[in-house]
């Protein structure tokens, strides 16, 4: 006799961020996840906090956007993209799924959804940093063709880390 596994479906919706809270939770989410994973201090949810700050407050040039994902109504990731620091490309920021969201193809679709606004905002390229300890953030930034073009030591968040900086032609 077969037995049957019911499943229930997740709604899994993916929006731009700018509802009450979304910033708070960008910046709450990361604070306590990369602590919990990686043992990483205060310092690292501050600089998330600059991050959102100078993305809510900084008009200008360039592509800025940023999406929430969300699983049966509650937040579970999130990514972002600003302008890059060379003329005409973007930059993929904060790029984040909350564990008990993890398995649902949530980092892809965020990701794909800042290469989709990057490329019709006419942007040539996209980059992004990132620290080596991120192994499954990386396998999805190589998945959509990404490739590493600097690492550098660094001492940040209460670890000796390996930063990565990530580009890919649009």
């Amino acid at each position: 006799m077969a037995t049957e596994h019911a499943t229930a479906a997740r709604e899994v919706v993916v929006r731009p961020l700018g509802r009450p809270g979304d910033l708070g939770w960008v910046v709450m989410a990361h604070g306590e996840l990369y602590e919990r994973e990686f043992g990483w201090d205060a310092d690292f949810e501050a600089l998330v906090a600059r991050i959102v700050a100078d993305h809510t407050r900084a008009p200008g040039a360039g592509p800025r956007a940023a999406w929430i994902a969300e699983v049966d109504g509650v937040r579970a990731g999130c990514v972002f993209c600003a302008p890059g620091d060379e003329e005409g490309t973007a930059k993929l920021r904060l790029l984040l799924v909350d564990p008990s969201a993890r398995g649902l193809g949530l980092g892809t679709r965020l990701v794909e959804e800042c290469l989709r606004f990057a490329r019709e905002a006419g942007c040539a390229a996209i980059t992004l940093w990132t620290n080596d300890v991120l192994k499954t953030a990386r396998r999805i930034y190589e998945a959509h063709g990404f490739e590493l073009v600097a690492a550098q030591a660094h001492h940040s968040f209460g670890h000796d880390l390996v930063g990565q900086t990530w580009r890919r032609a649009l």
